[in-house]
């Protein structure tokens, strides 16, 4: 069983990504004051500042709140204290998030992955709720990942469990911004079908443009949109049989098509799956304020 926290319970939660930072209260399991800032495009120190910046104003309507966590849409070091690179954030590049923050405010905050903030969000508060294991899986600009067992992230033995957007779908596929060809998020995310449909119509056609003519039955939009869903599912199937969790939970902007998406996933997972588990696919239900609530929670942690 997920863990609970007392309604004592409080901490700062700060979301960063490339074109806001996104920030809150959560007292218990309620989200207090949450705001949105532009992110910085002069370099990673002007970040910084709107990140303490931020920290600073919360403190001064709830001062008891000293537990600080960060979301960051990329990859940390082994004790997560640096941000290796954030590729969405201008000059956002081997980062000492931590200790500039210290240096900034004089406190600790706790550095967490964006994805796997989320899934520790709806893992406690959200769509996985009282689940003992879950994974949750973004599809959106490219997709990210996080497992969730026994209330806890499960990071592995150096720190990358859960990296499902470069996991390879596809052999000798689209080679992907980490330089790996045929990466699940090189062939199913948003800016995947996206690149696929521009390039069967031949004209820019955007994401929500090719599942809105999938479902109009345009074929071409339909048959891009359907291997995206697919390799998806099949992903879900895999680590359905490799790691057997309770439930897995869908978010990021693909998701949010509906019904749609969702069904040609769980088509995919359940064909992919069969004779072994079945595959439980929920909706994310914390939307934008689940990486707000994750960095929070992150923070409690430690």
């Amino acid at each position: 069983m997920s863990q609970s926290f007392s309604p004592e319970s409080i901490s700062i939660g700060i979301d960063v990504g490339g074109t806001k930072i996104a920030s809150g209260v959560l007292r218990g399991d309620e989200l207090h004051d949450p705001h949105v800032v532009p992110t910085p495009e002069t370099g990673w120190k002007a970040v910084l500042d709107a990140i303490a910046g931020e920290v600073r104003r919360l403190q001064e309507r709830h001062p008891e709140a000293r537990l600080i966590g960060v979301g960051i849409p990329g990859p940390l070091n082994a004790d997560r204290t640096r941000v290796k690179f954030a590729p969405n954030i201008y000059g956002f590049t081997d980062v000492p998030l931590v200790d500039g923050l210290r240096d900034r405010l004089g406190q600790r905050a706790v550095l967490e992955n964006d994805a796997k903030a989320a899934a520790l969000a709806e893992a406690h508060l959200g769509a996985a709720r009282g689940a003992e294991s879950s994974i949750y899986v973004t599809v959106s600009t490219g997709i990210g990942s996080g497992i969730v067992l026994n209330g806890r992230i499960w990071r592995g033995r150096h720190g990358i469990a859960g990296e499902i957007g470069h996991v390879t779908a596809l052999p000798g596929g689209p080679v992907s911004g980490a330089g790996l060809d045929g990466a699940l998020e090189a062939v199913a995310s948003g800016t995947a079908i996206a690149r696929d449909a521009s390039y069967a119509l031949n004209r820019d056609v955007t994401t929500a443009e090719a599942f809105g003519l999938a479902q109009q039955g345009h074929p071409g939009a339909r048959r891009v949109v359907s291997q995206a869903m697919r390799h998806i599912g099949i992903a879900l199937a895999d680590l359905q049989k490799t790691i057997d969790p309770e439930v897995f939970v869908l978010g990021g902007g693909v998701a949010s098509v509906g019904d749609y998406f969702f069904h040609g996933v769980q088509a995919a997972a359940d064909e992919y799956a069969q004779g072994f588990a079945p595959v439980t696919i929920r909706r994310a239900q914390l939307g934008g304020n689940a990486g707000v609530i994750g960095a929070a929670l992150a923070a409690r942690h430690g």
